[in-house]
């Protein structure tokens, strides 16, 4: 029998496991994990190197970040967040450092860290840990739970879910009257039929973008951040974020829309159409016996001012003086609406991440304990909890299991 059982060895049920022994060092602790190895999506997170969290600082701006679940993570936040993960990583002998971007990372630059440091910790706490065991069944009686595996059957007084995006243990838990919002992919690539966006493969540039649907209408989809070209169409921060907050809205669409993108934010604000061809006109006067082709504007690659040009019919021996109005006019509509089609989505990297899950109205977050059930708690993203790309899941994942860790008695 033990005190503290725990379904899941990925970020969550570890920071769980090991924050509950500290905590409570009397209890006896156990992981189950279906898989052969744990942490998997630890090793994989930020190209191997395990973004962790973020340099946020202030609860409010923290849950700008989470398209489904900010309401209800205001309140653990505040108990909780970056600053105090980055703390409890450095206390426990990890290292850290903070990007430009406001992406933290373990000094080392690789995810094992973050992986040997768990582990330790599982012995230096004395919990249990138990691979390939795949929960078939969860039953409550009498006080305590019972989960079997095909191996084995073990009990406990508390019951702690963090398997992720688990279709399995999402209908376990339907069994035990919880409603699962139905998963749809977040964090995801788009792709295009366009070839001349494939050609720009490995461009990046900070644009803003905007999502319409196939007939134009704007779906009040919004981002301004780095937009990367690749062979397929397009990723990066603008287009994962977009991907995020637009998750269920473009599943509904079957992943076709528009990609309406303005690359005069490259150099800062957006301009709108009508200021981009005044800036053109004034550039015109100023530089008129220069070729179109040899100065891009807004700093923007070479590659991609040539694309541009080409694919509003302006020749590249142009010179300034040549454009006519008409010219400047879809050179302006270029830089700052050029629009294109989107036909479907790709998985970013091997980071999957999913909106959907338990519906967050019957978990209370002061414990993360089911409002169905006592003793059974559930953190990560096995919740209908969801973040941009940046270390925001895996603040989730922390928050959670420190605030269970706090909440077992």
């Amino acid at each position: 029998m033990y005190d503290l059982l725990i379904i899941g060895g990925g970020a969550a049920g570890f920071f769980t496991a090991i924050n509950c022994a500290e905590e409570h060092p009397k209890l006896k602790i156990a992981i189950l994990e279906k898989n052969k190895e744990v942490l998997q999506k630890v090793r994989i997170s930020g190209g191997g190197r395990c973004n962790l969290t973020n340099a946020t600082f202030t609860p409010a701006e923290l849950v700008r970040n989470y398209p489904r679940g900010h309401k209800e993570l205001l309140s653990p936040f505040h108990r909780f967040m970056c600053g105090d993960v980055m703390a409890w990583f450095e206390a426990h002998g990890v290292a850290l450092k903070i990007e430009e971007d406001g992406r933290v990372f373990p000094a080392s630059n690789t995810s094992e860290t973050i992986v040997n440091c768990f582990l330790q910790q599982l012995k230096t706490n004395d919990i249990d840990l138990f691979t390939e065991q795949n929960v078939k069944e969860i039953t409550f009686a009498e006080g305590v739970w019972r989960v079997a595996t095909p191996t084995a059957t073990f009990t406990s007084r508390n019951l702690v879910i963090t398997t992720g995006s688990n279709p399995k243990m999402w209908q376990l838990l339907e069994g035990l009257g919880h409603s699962i919002v139905p998963p749809v992919p977040s964090l995801f690539t788009f792709q295009t039929p366009i070839m001349w966006v494939k050609e720009l493969q490995g461009i990046a540039v900070t644009a803003e973008v905007s999502l319409l649907d196939t007939n134009r209408k704007p779906l009040r989809i919004n981002e301004t951040a780095p937009l990367l070209f690749t062979h397929k169409g397009f990723s990066g921060p603008a287009i994962l974020r977009a991907s995020a907050w637009g998750a269920r809205l473009l599943a509904e669409l079957n992943y076709r829309c528009v990609l309406s993108i303005n690359f005069t934010a490259n150099i800062g604000a957006s301009l709108s159409f009508n200021s981009t061809f005044e800036a053109l006109q004034h550039f015109k006067q100023q530089n008129g016996r220069k070729s179109v082709a040899s100065y891009p504007l807004y700093d923007l690659p070479k590659r991609l001012w040539l694309a541009l040009l080409a694919a509003v019919c302006i020749p590249t021996q142009t010179l300034w003086a040549e454009l006519n109005k008409q010219q400047q006019k879809d050179l302006a509509l270029a830089l700052s609406h050029t629009e294109v089609p989107i036909d479907g989505k790709a998985t970013f990297k091997d980071e999957f991440v999913t909106a959907g899950g338990v519906k967050l109205s019957e978990v209370n977050f002061k414990s993360y304990e089911s409002k169905l059930h006592k003793g059974l708690y559930l953190a990560g993203e096995v919740l209908d909890i969801d973040a941009i790309t940046g270390g925001f899941n895996f603040q989730n994942a922390w928050t959670g299991g420190y605030i269970i860790a706090q909440s077992i008695t």
